[in-house]
């Protein structure tokens, strides 16, 4: 079990090592992608996939309200009381806790509470982006929940959620809200240059290949945060198409890297934690990546950005 002495009170960026929490995030990530799939099957059509992502809340994360029939539901892990919590918008509600249970029992109660509150869902059952994919309904791998880690992870996604929206606010042009993707498991914040890309190669793990030619439909610079590499997750940002020469560009702070592997700029959220000013290092990053990818795609910059403070 991770302790919460893991990080210093008061401090807003905790520490959260990979290898303390990896079981806890294996098995969340398969009850997120769940909840995502429940938002997906209900929700109307966005592009890029935008009406299928969660959103950091002040207490965890939740799909926002989700449209059914002639009425409104939401969905929200609550990382504080440990619960999930169902809520309709005739006043029903039902709660899921979050405790230590496979991926099977966590789907068969949360489809089990939908069916209580009248809300009819059947989901896609496999998860996606990962190998294997071993179907929900048979998941008993995956079944460990440690509370701590799961609130440190939330309150990491706090401080990255805030400084990515500081950072979308430069943007004038085509930007993604701040969202979780629930595939990949990030935290993610989109700029588009406003011109078609070419067609994406696809080849993700257990996702067909149209479901990435329409998330990668248009050129963009994407950024954001992910619970794995380094010792405590890191931030990333890349380009699709990358532009020539992108590989190589100067970025900042020192301790950013380029990923021949992954195919983006990493920045180890460990480096972020431990700077005089996080918010400042993290900001430093979003932008001299975004920079490298908008110069070398030869962006219209005038026309997109609004001038920081």
């Amino acid at each position: 079990m991770v302790n919460e002495s893991t990080s210093v009170p008061g401090e807003a960026w905790p520490r959260l090592r990979t290898s303390d929490w990896a079981a806890t995030r294996d098995t969340l990530h398969m009850w997120l992608q769940i909840v995502g799939k429940i938002r997906l099957v209900h929700a109307p059509m966005l592009n890029h996939w935008w009406q299928a992502t969660l959103y950091v809340t002040p207490r965890g994360l939740g799909t926002s309200s989700i449209p059914y029939r002639r009425a409104t539901f939401d969905i929200e892990f609550d990382f504080c009381e440990h619960r999930l919590h169902i809520r309709s918008s005739d006043g029903g509600s039902r709660c899921v806790p979050l405790t230590a249970q496979s991926v099977a029992d966590f789907y068969s109660r949360t489809l089990s509470a939908l069916d209580e509150l009248g809300i009819a869902t059947r989901i896609q059952g496999t998860p996606n982006e990962v190998d294997p994919a071993i179907p929900f309904a048979q998941d008993h791998e995956h079944n460990t929940y440690d509370p701590d880690a799961a609130h440190l992870f939330w309150r990491q996604l706090l401080q990255a959620d805030r400084v990515l929206h500081e950072f979308r606010g430069d943007f004038l042009g085509k930007v993604s809200p701040v969202h979780f993707f629930w595939g990949a498991m990030d935290l993610a914040c989109t700029r588009f240059s406003g011109r078609t890309a070419p067609p994406h190669p696809g080849g993700i793990p257990n996702c067909a290949d149209w479901v990435m030619t329409e998330a990668y439909s248009h050129e963009l610079s994407s950024c954001g945060f992910w619970p794995g590499g380094a010792d405590e997750g890191a931030f990333y940002s890349y380009a699709y198409p990358a532009p020539e020469g992108f590989a190589e560009h100067p970025v900042r702070p020192d301790a950013a890297y380029y990923s021949a592997e992954l195919g983006e700029f990493l920045l180890p959220y460990e480096a972020v934690r431990t700077a005089a000013d996080p918010d400042a290092e993290l900001l430093r990053f979003l932008r001299s990546t975004y920079e490298a990818a908008a110069d070398l795609g030869h962006w219209e910059r005038a026309d997109l950005e609004r001038p920081t403070r």
